[in-house]
């Protein structure tokens, strides 16, 4: 390939761990699913990529470098052969660990100014779709989780507590809400300890489905007295960390619960 002497670079942060990122780059139902139906990758060196866009335009490259689970980089052109004919632009796509997930960086390399500055806006799309559809693979059992938190907070047994917290949560975990500011698993527990003691047979259900985007989760809530009788309601938002447990938890009450 001759010199790319103009190229773009975007970078994004995915909540997810760099083996986690990188099997879409191996799979190609998870090449798919970000692409469009009928795309497809061999991760070999000379191996074939193919990209189908949901609209029916066709992209074509070649697989030139892949070190799993840091580097993949490959040809890209449009099968038309506009405006960039196959084999005559370079992607390259690196990841890095970082704190709570892994950074993306992508550079893509072309012949022509005009033909990098039509593909900003695309890639600019595309990489939020990406980091988007890896998160919710992560996620995929957050609703369980969400389920789990509320439940918690009725349940009698301080083992059963922490066995629960811990599955579903870091250590390091926080929690907010107009009664609470705790860090940290080994805060939390007791003032769910606590609230029991004072609001005793209160119950947490989610009301709805949680709804994902980008490792952060949003549950809406209702609380029940002893006597089953409706006496608060809310919404709580969780951040997810890269391994689907919940970094921390923000509790917005609709409607308090009436104080003596």
């Amino acid at each position: 390939m001759t010199a790319l002497p103009h190229q773009l670079d975007r970078t994004v942060v995915i909540r997810a761990t760099p083996e986690t990122v990188f099997r879409f780059f191996t799979d190609d139902r998870r090449w798919a699913s970000w692409w469009g139906q009928g795309s497809t990758i061999e991760a070999r060196p000379g191996g074939r990529v193919r990209i189908r866009y949901p609209g029916g335009v066709e992209v074509a490259g070649e697989v030139i470098d892949v070190q799993p689970p840091a580097r993949l980089v490959f040809t890209y052109g449009f099968v038309s052969g506009a405006p960039i004919a196959p084999g005559t632009s370079r992607v390259t796509i690196e990841l890095e660990p970082m704190t709570g997930g892994t950074r993306l960086h992508l550079t893509h390399e072309f012949d022509e100014p005009v033909v990098r500055d039509e593909h900003v806006q695309g890639w600019r799309y595309q990489l939020s779709l990406f980091a988007n559809l890896v998160a919710s693979e992560v996620n995929a059992d957050a609703a369980t989780a969400v389920d789990r938190w509320f439940a918690m907070w009725a349940e009698t047994s301080a083992g059963a507590r922490a066995e629960t917290l811990a599955a579903i949560a870091t250590p390091g975990v926080q929690f907010r809400d107009q009664y609470s500011q705790v860090d940290g698993a080994a805060d939390l527990l007791p003032h769910i300890a606590a609230a029991q003691r004072h609001m005793p047979g209160l119950r947490l259900a989610r009301d709805g489905n949680a709804r994902h985007c980008q490792g952060t989760v949003i549950a809406d809530w209702i609380a029940t007295g002893a006597d089953g009788a409706r006496v608060a309601s809310g919404t709580n938002v969780f951040q997810c960390g890269e391994d689907g447990r919940f970094e921390s938890a923000v509790g917005f009450w609709t409607r308090a619960i009436a104080q003596a």
